[in-house]
């Protein structure tokens, strides 16, 4: 057909926002005059007919002012192209932290779609899980060794998504969907292709890499790619017959150029576990050769623990150290030794990176599968920690004190290490409130609580999957229950 997009400030308001009179079965159209940090709803279709779209559930949110300081939220997914129950427990577990609150930034690591990236794959394991979110949010991906190219077309990973080659959304063109960059706000994100494309220090995509550092003056550097820098989870990086070298070249060839320009982050996939490492730098070798004098700040990075990993404040400066975590069991895990010398941090655990970027502080967590928060850093650029929240496994807490799976009442205890502001809530496996348990200032200790199940208006809410979430100075936990 042809194509259409309709656009507007609110469902029943739309009006045309661009047309291509060409018939065609890949429809790409370009809006323009939007204004940033602004929400629309949209729909498409042809020039007679609506497809889909004018509703509460087709909108997006257009990105602010590049270079303000605005808070970002990231949801990150590494591997998470296997369907099944493991990868919805993940997504659900997402839905349930976030609480509602808007998600600006969606990464994927690569292996988007299991075993080969075919059309068929694609629909199975990102299209059909991922549709609500897909309708509403932007998804910025890498490619991984199960995202097989082919020839022809619509079978192809570049033909699924399209990346922005010529700068579109910031940084320096790439002229190439390989690998490409974009900002965000205060935050510089930089795609790299570690599968396919050349990985020698004076190939394209590594010259690319350091003219685009050298031009961006962003608060914040994120870089990803699939193949990690280090691992000893399903994949062994001290292996060169382990993914045919990409590993070692990614952590001789693109640390390097990262860290001289003062790279904040790394993230990465292809292991199926989840790895985090020290703030480090100058780490290129084996993991027998890391030194004391390569770790910026062997701490834990927690503000409840050892203290928040620091850098200099303003725009980021040459070797100050970055954190690299490895986050691919979004869909599945496979084990390993987990004992690389550079992480602070390793588990063979289901679950998602969840960001958050608030002026010089970004605060990381890993959530597992269940909604509960299983490590978290901070890195904090000049001045203070503006959210020092409590580390996993101190006193705060929440438990299902009675049965589960229930088909009546379900007790649950609170726990907090001081009296302060909480909230204790009930939502659905999509994030949508069911019923507020307990809100305002709680004491120090343990409280208990109820769920009766019954929804906000008093009445039964239907059986299914119900995220208890508890949120205490900036923190959540999550417990996962059943109603019957």
């Amino acid at each position: 057909t042809d194509s259409r997009v309709l656009l507007g400030p609110a469902p029943g308001a739309l009006a045309d926002a661009a047309t291509s009179p060409g018939l065609t079965t890949e429809h790409a159209l370009r809006l323009t005059g939007l204004a940033p940090a602004t929400r629309y709803t949209y729909a498409v279709g042809s020039t007679t007919q609506v497809l889909t779209g004018d509703d509460a559930a087709t909108w997006f949110d257009t990105p602010p002012v590049s270079g303000s300081p605005a808070t970002t939220r990231v949801w990150v997914l590494g591997d998470s192209g296997l369907p099944g129950p493991a990868q919805s427990r993940v997504r659900d577990a997402f839905a349930a932290f976030t609480g509602g609150a808007p998600t600006d930034v969606w990464l994927m690591l690569g292996d988007n779609a299991y075993s080969a990236g075919a059309d068929a794959d694609y629909t199975n394991g990102l299209f059909t899980p991922y549709a609500a979110f897909l309708r509403t949010h932007v998804l910025w991906p890498t490619r991984g060794n199960h995202d097989i190219l082919y020839a022809g077309t619509a079978n192809d990973y570049y033909d699924l998504f399209t990346m922005p080659t010529a700068a579109e959304a910031g940084g320096l063109p790439s002229s190439t969907e390989a690998w490409y960059s974009f900002d965000h706000g205060d935050i510089h994100f930089v795609c790299l292709d570690s599968e396919g494309s050349d990985r020698s220090p004076t190939g394209a995509m590594m010259t690319w890499l350091e003219s685009d550092l050298a031009a961006t003056d962003r608060g914040w550097i994120i870089a990803y790619w699939h193949h990690p820098p280090y691992t000893k989870g399903s994949h062994n990086s001290d292996d060169v017959l382990d993914s045919g070298g990409r590993m070692r070249d990614m952590r001789e060839n693109a640390l390097p150029a990262l860290e001289s320009f003062g790279v904040d982050l790394v993230l990465n996939g292809h292991s199926h576990s989840y790895e985090r490492s020290f703030l480090v730098d100058g780490h290129y070798g084996l993991s027998g050769t890391l030194t004391p004098a390569m770790l910026k700040d062997a701490g834990d990075g927690r503000p409840g623990g050892g203290g928040a990993y620091r850098k200099s404040a303003g725009n980021p400066l040459p070797h100050e150290g970055e954190v690299v975590a490895v986050a691919g069991s979004s869909a599945q895990v496979s084990g390993g030794t987990l004992d690389h010398p550079v992480m602070a941090r390793s588990l063979n655990v289901l679950g998602s990176m969840v960001i958050d970027v608030r002026g010089n502080e970004l605060d990381a967590v890993f959530l597992d599968d269940v909604g509960a928060v299983r490590d978290s850093f901070v890195i904090v650029k000049g001045g203070v920690v503006v959210d020092a929240r409590p580390a996993p496994g101190t006193a705060l807490g929440l438990a299902i004190a009675g049965a589960n799976p229930t088909r009546g009442s379900c007790a649950l205890t609170i726990s907090l290490p001081r009296a302060g502001q909480a909230r204790l809530s009930i939502v659905d496996a999509a994030g949508r409130l069911v019923r507020r348990l307990l809100s305002g200032t709680q004491p120090a200790g343990e409280t208990r609580a109820s769920w009766d199940g019954l929804a906000e208006a008093q009445r039964p809410a239907p059986p299914g999957v119900y995220f208890a979430v508890l949120e205490f100075e900036g923190a959540r936990r999550v417990a996962r229950l059943v109603r019957l």
